[in-house]
C-alpha cells in the first residue's frame, strides 16, 4: 500500500502554501519566543484559552470583541509548530497535541455561537452552527482515518486555515451567520471530497493487487 501511495502525487494545500510564504515572518518571531524560554506547548495552551475567552464574548453577543480575540489567536496557532521546529524538537506527540488542541479551539468557538443563538431562540442559525461544527470535525477525522490506513487525504476546499479565514472576519464584522453558513456547506463538501479521494486510492490499490495476482 505504501508503495502505491508514494507514487500518488500529494496535493499542495493552501495551508502548505501559507506555511512556506510566511516562513520568513514566523521564524524570527518563533526564535524570539524560544529565547524568552516559552515552550511550544505553552503557546498551544494559550491559543486554546484565548479562543475559549473569545467564545465567551460570542456567547454574550459581543461579536467584535470575541472576533478580535479569535483573530489574534490565529498566528499563535502557527507559531507553536514553528517554535518546535526551530528547537529541533518536532515530535509525533507534539503534532498530536497540536491537532487535538486545534479541534478544541474550533469547537469551543462554535459552542459560543451555539449558545448565543439558542439564547435568542434562533433555531435555524443554531442548526447551521451544528452543521459547521460537524463538518469541521469530519474534515479532520476523514484525513486522520485515511492517513491511519496509509492513504493521502489533504485535499478539499475548506481546511482549518480556510475555515479560520472565513469565520474570524465574519465575527469581527458582526455577520457570523455568513461565515457559519459558508462553513456549514463547504466543510461538509470538503469531508466528502476527502472521502472520494481516499476511495479512489483504495480502488487503485485493489486494481493493482488484482493485476499482480493475474500476472503471477
Amino acid at each position: 500500500m505504501s508503495e502505491l501511495i508514494d507514487k500518488t502525487e500529494k496535493p499542495q494545500t493552501f495551508t502548505d502554501w501559507m506555511r512556506v510564504t510566511f516562513k520568513d515572518v514566523l521564524d524570527p518571531i518563533g526564535a524570539f519566543l524560544n529565547r524568552l524560554g516559552l515552550m511550544p506547548n505553552t503557546l498551544t495552551l494559550i491559543g486554546v484559552l484565548g479562543n475559549a475567552l473569545g467564545a465567551f464574548f460570542l456567547m454574550r453577543g459581543q461579536m467584535l470583541v470575541g472576533g478580535v480575540i479569535i483573530l489574534l489567536m490565529g498566528p499563535i496557532d502557527a507559531l507553536d509548530g514553528t517554535m518546535a521546529r526551530l528547537r529541533g524538537e518536532p515530535s509525533a506527540f507534539g503534532a498530536f497535541v497540536d491537532s487535538v488542541s486545534d479541534r478544541y479551539s474550533e469547537l469551543v468557538i462554535y459552542l459560543g455561537l451555539l449558545l448565543y443563538y439558542l439564547q435568542r431562540g434562533d433555531w435555524l442559525l443554531a442548526g447551521l452552527v451544528y452543521l459547521a461544527a460537524a463538518g469541521s470535525v469530519l474534515v479532520s477525522y476523514v484525513r486522520a482515518r485515511g492517513e491511519a490506513l496509509g492513504y493521502e487525504a489533504k485535499v478539499g476546499l475548506l481546511t482549518r486555515l480556510e475555515r479560520y479565514i472565513v469565520l474570524a472576519p465574519s465575527l469581527v464584522f458582526n455577520i457570523p451567520h455568513i461565515g457559519v453558513g459558508i462553513i456549514a456547506v463547504l466543510a461538509n463538501v470538503t469531508a466528502l471530497q476527502r472521502i472520494v479521494y481516499v476511495r479512489r486510492q483504495a480502488h487503485a490499490q485493489m486494481k493493482a493487487k488484482e493485476r499482480g495476482r493475474s500476472e503471477a
